[in-house]
Formats: structure tokens, sequence, C-alpha cells
């Protein structure tokens, strides 16, 4: 069983806060599963400037930031697998798509999200995975198919 703490996770992706949404990898099986977490707390940018008169419900962690942490902890499973065999990837690391998402609950702060992706199949630079995110025993996130390439060639934060 391999666990990575934040340090670990900060070499690994390019992400800084505040878009880096992987906290700590809790276990990790190279080149197959990962399981990791990520706090969800009141203080993130997602949060500011919400009026206090606002429902409970409007506290709900953005679904578009659930995926993107459930992405980024699949790219650390991809990119730790690489290097863990002797390949490293080059260029840039681009979130490509996520189909078959179904949402059927919310985190909201206070809550630790734990992300479990597994690789489905890896084709050169194009890592497909799916998998789940659970609150506790609530899961709260399905995904079918996410697509995570690394592209060279393409200057950081262009997109193209």
């Amino acid at each position: 069983m391999t666990t990575l703490e934040h340090a670990d996770i900060r070499r690994i992706l390019p992400h800084r806060h505040p878009v880096l949404l992987v906290d700590r990898v809790l276990d990790l099986e190279p080149g197959v599963r990962i399981v990791a977490t990520k706090a969800v707390t009141g203080g993130e940018p997602c949060y500011a400037g919400l009026d206090e008169d606002l429902p409970v419900s409007a506290y709900a962690y953005p679904a578009s930031l659930l995926v993107e942490s459930f992405g980024q902890t699949g790219a650390v499973l991809w990119l730790y697998s690489a290097a863990t065999s002797g390949e490293r990837r080059e260029g840039t690391l681009i979130f490509g798509s996520a189909r078959e998402v179904t949402i059927t609950g919310s985190a909201y702060p206070g809550d630790v999200l734990r992300h479990t992706v597994e690789i489905d199949q890896l084709i050169g630079d194009n890592a497909f995975m799916r998998g789940e995110t659970w609150v506790g025993d609530r899961r709260i996130a399905t995904l079918g198919s996410v697509l995570a390439v690394v592209r060279e060639g393409l200057a950081a934060g262009t997109g193209s």
C-alpha cells in the first residue's frame, strides 16, 4: 500500500493553490487504482462573496470542482505509475473529458471527498479512467469515463 502526503502530490502535479484539489493519497496501486482525499473548507474561493442569507444548499461544493478533483486524483495515479515504471510524461497535462457522470449527492464545507479512481486503459499519452466519489459512507458521484492527456509543445495556460 502506497500513501502520499500533500508535499508528494505537489511534486507530481503541476497544479498549485487554489486549483490543487487533492490533499492526500490513502492508497495507491501503481497502474491500477488510487484512493485520495480532498477536504472541502469554507475558506475556498468558490465560497467567497456568498451572501450570509443564502440557504445551506447554496454552499454545496460545485460539481465542476468535484469532477476536477477526481481528474487530478486520476492524474496522480497515472503520473506516479509512469514514474515508478521508468517512464516520463513530458508536456502539458490536460483534462480531456468526463462522460457518464452521475452526481447523486453534495459535499459541504467540513466534508472530506474520497475519490476512488481506476485506470481502464493507457494508450500513449492518453489515460482513460473511471471511479466514484464518496463523503463518508455516501457515494455522491460516479464517473464512467474520464480522459486525461499529455500534449507536447503547449505553453502552460494556453489551452491550444
